[in-house]
């Protein structure tokens, strides 16, 4: 019990390592990595019963329920579909073994213990994520900006042509525009493949 203990105050639990890119190929969220669709591995996070995959297009994580057990449950998170938010450090105190990486996507909290000789390249990941966090919630903003400009101008619009031709072939124009001109804004603001600000920012 008080090994457990001690175990737990100096953080060596489940403490994490960073996994070198040349040693991807030779851990298991690797296999669970689209390759065949330009997905790429920029960082990697092993504990004893967990997997932590930072790819360009998402996290890839086999979740252990202890390091006793060999069963993994895989999980992955799109960071198209759970946005990446609440991005913190953590740095070690005198007596830790280990700094905390914590972030959410969509809704979903993750705290990561990272042994501290890791410290500078947890420190990229987290400027990597921050990064993404802040342009995901620019995007957002701007997205809502463009489909409110659309709507003030369908209205506009519609207002104005209302007397020239028949109401149904007005709409007709008037929606098609905007459903094209919405789509081209959601293609640009809505974005799925991060692999540009990884790239800036990690550094292994």
């Amino acid at each position: 019990m008080f090994g457990k203990l001690a175990a737990d105050a100096l953080g060596l639990s489940d403490i994490g390592s960073v996994i070198a890119p040349a040693d991807y190929d030779k851990v298991d969220a690797d296999d669970y990595v689209m390759h065949e669709d330009q997905e790429k591995i920029y960082f990697l996070i092993k504990s004893k019963s967990d997997e932590y995959c930072f790819t360009n297009k998402a996290l890839v994580h086999l979740d252990g329920t202890s390091a006793a057990s060999k069963k993994r449950m895989l999980r992955r998170y799109t960071y198209g579909t759970h946005p990446v938010s609440n991005v913190m450090l953590e740095t070690a105190g005198t007596i830790d073994m280990d700094v905390e990486i914590k972030f959410r996507l969509g809704s979903k909290d993750f705290s990561i213990d990272v042994h501290k000789k890791h410290i500078e390249q947890v420190k990229d990941l987290y400027k990597a994520l921050f990064r993404i966090s802040e342009m995901m919630y620019e995007n957002e903003m701007a997205l809502g900006h463009a489909k409110a400009s659309v709507e003030v101008a369908s209205t506009t619009l519609g207002r104005g042509q209302a007397g020239q031709q028949p109401i149904v072939e007005a709409f007709k124009e008037l929606n098609q525009a905007a459903f094209s001109w919405l789509a081209g804004a959601q293609q640009k603001y809505w974005v799925k493949d991060f692999g540009t600000v990884f790239e800036r920012y990690i550094k292994l």
